[in-house]
């Protein structure tokens, strides 16, 4: 990216009419970052902060359309990839992608804070074959051992071993989340061909956090899109993450799981 220049971000993921996850944390996410957003729909739910009721899947061809359409015109400087439902999807967005050589950042979106499963179990093997494709992928510790067929990681060692894991599985970088993890850190681990980098962070207590994966995963492809190494854009994208959930209590959203707070810094007055 040139001095000065705002980066074209797009994300391609699910549509959350609450807010806090999905497209509209993705857009809001990039906005806050300093890119310009853009979106590709894959699905549609009924949600709010209490859990999900309804799901409905862009057809795969739509999905293929919709990203033909951005690169046709626009220059897309990195790209986000949240829910993607079905195999059907997956391998629409494989194939929209084909040739494209900005940062990717995979969220391996698969259940929601409140468990509603947003990937369809027979479409595991499909997204695992996808990692790839990715320039990191961002999984938290259930959706690591999903893509494994392992159970989850209780320590930073079964974390460790989980990271090197799914890089063998083919994707250069791995982004492990270790939010599920028990104690008062909260700590994620950078994984790629040059070792093991732990993030360190300290647990927030709040039932706040509905969106963080998405959040996080946006940032990061923000970050990237602006032309940050990956360890730059991993630490940016934490930092930005924490203070999200830390003042999250300024929001009155919901009675369960509630978002958080995307513009933090514009209403105290800063930039991010």
């Amino acid at each position: 990216m040139g001095d000065g220049m705002i980066p074209n971000i797009l994300s391609i993921a699910g549509s959350d009419p609450s807010g806090g996850a999905g497209i509209q944390a993705d857009i809001k996410t990039i906005s806050a970052n300093g890119g310009y957003a853009m979106a590709v729909i894959t699905a549609l739910t009924a949600q709010n902060t209490q859990g999900v009721t309804g799901v409905q899947m862009v057809a795969p061809d739509f999905v293929t359309a919709q990203i033909a359409a951005i690169r046709a015109d626009i220059r897309v400087d990195a790209v986000k990839i949240g829910m993607l439902g079905d195999a059907g999807i997956i391998g629409a967005v494989v194939a929209g992608l084909s040739g494209h050589d900005t940062p990717i950042v995979l969220d391996p979106v698969m259940v929601t804070k409140s468990g509603d499963r947003l990937l369809q179990t027979a479409a595991v093997a499909a997204l695992r074959a996808a990692l790839p494709m990715a320039t990191v992928v961002t999984p938290n510790l259930p959706e690591a051992a999903d893509l494994l067929g392992l159970p989850e990681a209780m320590t930073r060692t079964d974390m460790e071993d989980q990271a090197r894991a799914l890089l063998a599985l083919g994707p250069p970088a791995v982004l492990l989340k270790g939010g599920h993890l028990g104690g008062d850190d909260c700590p994620d681990l950078l994984a790629s061909a040059e070792g093991l980098v732990w993030l360190p962070g300290v647990r927030v207590a709040t039932r706040k956090t509905h969106g963080t994966g998405c959040t996080l995963s946006s940032a990061l492809a923000t970050h990237l899109g602006l032309g940050l190494t990956l360890p730059e854009a991993a630490a940016h994208a934490k930092a930005y993450v924490a203070r999200a959930i830390a003042t999250a209590d300024a929001l009155t959203v919901g009675t369960g799981h509630g978002p958080t707070h995307h513009f933090h810094a514009i209403f105290k007055g800063n930039t991010p």
